[in-house]
């Protein structure tokens, strides 16, 4: 609870016979301890993966007058370009526990009423685009350039640098039509419009309006059946948790996967002996939202399906799969809708056999569960069959749903008993 809080915005410096500039406005809040000396402020380019930091110092005698007061602390002196990815970091001194405050920032860009006036990187070209989402394509209107130099433009994708997104074309200086038109694969949030007068060493300008089409990102998932790898590749970079989970249809969520989150610090994330059952789903989490996508849900990949049949006083466990697989089951008596005791009752089974497991006399009328899993790999969809026990009458389950008990069997089956 030292870092409270951190707000960032863009401010502008303007003096009298120079060009104006724009620099990072940067606010934070935290609850002053005598034993802190300061804070230190980073930011990090993500375009150029340039990095600046300065620390703001506290005096001993103000960190003991101040001790537990809420303290804001300001600094400005971060020098941006226009349209630029930033990434900021705020931290202690000395630094506590990693505890720190980061935050992703875009400056504004040319389109921006204050930007477009007065800063110089916007006053000489301007980009006016159009886009045609049914036939894939990004017309572009270039205008404010020298006429008698010709002028590229071309669609690029922001990661280190911009990588070619197709071929750039070329607007004539003497023609009086300054409109070129370029065909995109995938509007994705780092797609850029870039654009340069055709001289030496010219500088590019950037547009890059698609921030936040950020669905089609979590697309781009793979399965290798031979290497039972499964991995996610971001087209864009992003600041996001990927963690696996299982999907219920109870109430429509994604349960949390154990020992399954990563952070995407790379350009793939990988997850290696996964289970190809179709609720076992990717979650993906940022700061806008979280979304989640279940690559083997349509029955491309063999599944597997756990059966249960009572016979006297024993349950039989079935498994069912198309390829090997070995199973784990445990028995638990579910005493309240989340929570199920285990009854020490533990087996391991191969495919194509059965396991017999003998229910004790005081179980009767309790709701018991059987839960299955495959132990063969490392992320696995636990399965799970419920019911009151008066015998496990023949269910099959194989889509993540509990089956619903059925106490109306309990006499018919008692007098077999």
């Amino acid at each position: 609870m030292v870092l409270r809080s951190m707000k960032i915005s863009t401010v502008m410096k303007c003096v009298q016979g120079s060009p104006c500039s724009l620099y990072l406005n940067i606010k934070g809040t935290l609850s002053l301890d005598e034993n802190i000396r300061g804070l230190e402020i980073c930011s990090l380019s993500l375009d150029t993966q340039q990095s600046q930091c300065t620390n703001v110092r506290f005096t001993r005698k103000k960190s003991k007058m101040l001790n537990g007061k809420k303290v804001q602390v300001q600094f400005n002196c971060v020098e941006v370009n226009v349209a630029q990815h930033i990434y900021v970091t705020m931290k202690t001194v000395p630094n506590y526990c990693e505890v720190k405050l980061s935050q992703e920032y875009y400056v504004e860009d040319c389109r921006n009423s204050d930007v477009g006036k007065y800063i110089p990187a916007c006053l000489a070209e301007k980009f006016d685009y159009n886009v045609d989402r049914a036939r894939k394509l990004i017309t572009v209107n270039v205008s404010n350039f020298p006429r008698e130099q010709d002028y590229y433009v071309r669609l690029c994708y922001k990661w280190f640098t911009c990588e070619d997104a197709g071929a750039f074309a070329v607007i004539k200086g003497k023609e009086s039509f300054k409109s070129v038109s370029l065909k995109y694969s995938q509007l994705l949030p780092c797609l850029c419009i870039e654009g340069w007068l055709a001289i030496p060493d010219a500088r590019r300008i950037q547009l890059c309006p698609f921030a936040n089409d950020t669905k089609t990102l979590w697309d781009n998932i793979v399965y290798n059946p031979s290497t039972q790898t499964l991995a996610w590749e971001p087209a864009c970079p992003v600041l996001v948790m990927v963690n696996l989970c299982r999907f219920t249809k109870l109430n429509h969520d994604c349960e949390d996967i154990e020992n399954s989150f990563k952070n995407s610090t790379e350009k793939q994330v990988k997850y290696s002996r996964v289970d190809t059952h179709p609720r076992l789903c990717m979650k993906f989490t940022t700061k806008k939202g979280t979304w989640i996508k279940c690559p083997f849900a349509h029955g491309e990949f063999p599944a597997w399906k756990m059966r249960t049949a009572a016979v006297a006083e024993q349950i039989q466990v079935f498994f069912t799969s198309q390829t090997k697989a070995q199973f784990s089951v445990l028995v638990c008596n579910r005493t309240q809708m989340a929570s199920c005791e285990s009854l020490g009752m533990h087996h391991s089974v191969s495919v194509g056999d059965s396991v017999s497991i003998t229910m004790p006399q005081e179980m009767y009328g309790s709701t018991i569960c059987i839960q299955g899993w495959r132990t063969d790999v490392d992320y696995s969809v636990p399965l799970q069959i419920c019911d009151t026990y008066c015998g496990f009458h023949n269910q099959s389950y194989g889509d993540g749903n509990p089956a619903k008990a059925m106490t109306h069997r309990m006499k018919s089956v008692q007098s077999l008993h």
